[in-house]
């Protein structure tokens, strides 16, 4: 496959993915990894997520700004500014497979487990140092976890505009410390940098349009979509995506 047919195919996935982490917080990253593997190979896949995810991340703080609770952001980024720098430096030697599943069974807990509650503890805010740690972690090496901070948000009580803003200004942090962290680790290179600039307007054009989506649907049916993605989420980490 040629150059433009390459960008092609990752722009429609692109597209597709940064709308479904428009409508439902997450899960655009964790679709658009085995893409983008398959296009690049994973150790250009990775960090050209990332940048992608970058631009998906800051259009829904943008689009959703004027809901962000910020300071529950500042306690996830004080957990993930560090482990994402680690995690990044990281990135060749990690086994990431065993991870991956690892993963996959503790989002389909998360579910089960809400479901089964029908009140579900409220975390703190200071909790959320912790799921950034874990986040910033797990991001680095597998170019995105987003799945499993979504339980931790919604039991807070976030919704639609609240918590979409929320999710993408706390893993935006996470992805910045990334991609400081993938340049000195020499993984920045010039393909990385043209195929991320390449994918930007599919990426921005993708979260308007699922932006103007959420709005269209109820906050119950919202949490259903949001539980669904997680499994799915979870059982695509368990098959080894």
């Amino acid at each position: 496959m040629g150059v433009v047919e390459t960008v092609a195919v990752a722009s429609v996935a692109a597209f597709a993915t940064a709308w479904l982490s428009a409508v439902a917080g997450f899960g655009g990253g964790v679709l658009l990894l085995p893409v983008f593997t398959a296009l690049f190979g994973l150790r250009t896949a990775v960090p050209v997520l990332t940048l992608t995810q970058v631009w998906s991340n800051g259009s829904r703080v943008w689009l959703n700004r004027r809901e962000v609770d910020w300071p529950l952001v500042r306690w996830f980024a004080l957990g993930a500014l560090p482990t994402a720098v680690l995690g990044g430096l990281a990135l060749a030697q990690a086994p990431a497979g065993p991870l991956k599943r690892l993963l996959g069974v503790l989002l389909i807990v998360v579910v089960v487990r809400r479901r089964r509650r029908t009140r579900p503890r409220r975390p703190t805010e200071r909790t959320f140092g912790v799921v950034g740690a874990a986040s910033g972690l797990g991001s680095a090496l597998l170019g995105s976890v987003g799945p499993l901070t979504a339980p931790f948000f919604l039991a807070y009580g976030l919704a639609r505009a609240a918590y979409i803003g929320t999710e993408a200004a706390s893993a935006l942090t996470m992805h910045g410390a990334k991609i400081a962290a993938y340049g000195a680790g020499a993984l920045l290179d010039r393909r990385v940098l043209l195929f991320g600039l390449a994918l930007t307007p599919a990426t921005l054009l993708g979260a308007w349009a699922g932006r103007r989506t959420v709005g269209r649907i109820s906050d119950r049916v919202f949490v259903a979509l949001v539980e669904g993605g997680l499994v799915v989420a979870g059982l695509l980490f368990l098959v080894g995506f």
